[in-house]
């Protein structure tokens, strides 16, 4: 399906692997070209930027740490920089660092919620100075159903899943006057680096709860993101859509 993307200009956190390596991907495939944002090794971020040629697409990676709020801003500044514009923000970095309440550290806490979170609020802001002022523009955050359900063993990760579904909410107030969308997915398991490093029993769960009996591929996710990021999706904004394979039900 042709989405009416061609020429426009992404950025996507977490962008050289998983998740954020499909978007980017299917971004490309769309006609955009592609910031790919990551604090992975540069040998993942330039596989990923091959393959996006290969696709005839055109694409910068910027090296950066989302938790950092000013390098949110200069990563702006260099895709208009670089790129001549910006039309699409896909905030998508994220880590997972599970346990108990009773036995997670401070440390862990913080670390999650200000990759996860503080992170995704960084580049809402960055984004939304050039959104609000040339009166256009597209965001999605990457949530997760453990956002609005919690999740045994994930307080840290849910808590700022949770937080990206409220600030999702906030910004789509603020920036619906400038003709912004901004909406967040809610993915349930996905077969990503990050999922297979969960104890087998944590995947057999999800499949057990998906009425699909199957958890998701990368791009399940990225189709759906390409999807809000188009003008078919123009009179959505505010929501939160699951992909989850009926995990939630």
């Amino acid at each position: 399906m042709e989405l009416g993307l061609d020429g426009r200009v992404a950025l996507v956190t977490g962008g050289a692997r998983g998740i954020g390596a499909a978007i980017s991907l299917e971004l490309a495939r769309q006609g955009c070209s592609i910031a790919i944002v990551d604090i992975s090794p540069a040998e993942a971020a330039n596989d990923l930027a091959n393959r996006i040629g290969e696709h005839g697409g055109k694409s910068v990676i910027l090296q950066s740490d989302v938790s950092d709020f000013s390098q949110a801003e200069k990563c702006v500044e260099s895709v208009l920089n670089d790129l001549g514009s910006l039309d699409i923000m896909v905030c998508n970095a994220g880590i997972n660092r599970d346990g108990v309440i009773w036995k997670m550290t401070e440390e862990v806490w913080d670390e999650v919620l200000d990759i996860n979170l503080k992170g995704c609020f960084n580049f809402c802001s960055a984004a939304a100075k050039v959104f609000r002022e040339q009166g256009h523009g597209k965001i999605v955050n990457v949530a997760s159903i453990n956002g609005l359900r919690g999740k045994f063993g994930q307080s840290n990760y849910s808590a700022s899943k949770g937080g990206i579904i409220a600030l999702t909410k906030a910004v789509a107030a603020e920036l619906g006057r400038y003709d912004v969308n901004v909406n967040a997915i809610a993915p349930g398991m996905v077969m990503t680096d990050m999922a297979t490093d969960l104890p087998q029993e944590f995947l057999d769960q999800a499949i057990d709860e998906s009425v699909l009996d199957r958890v998701a591929a990368p791009e399940d996710i990225a189709h759906l993101v390409a999807f809000l990021c188009s003008e078919f999706a123009r009179h959505i904004t505010g929501e939160v859509i699951k992909i989850d394979g009926g995990q939630y039900i």
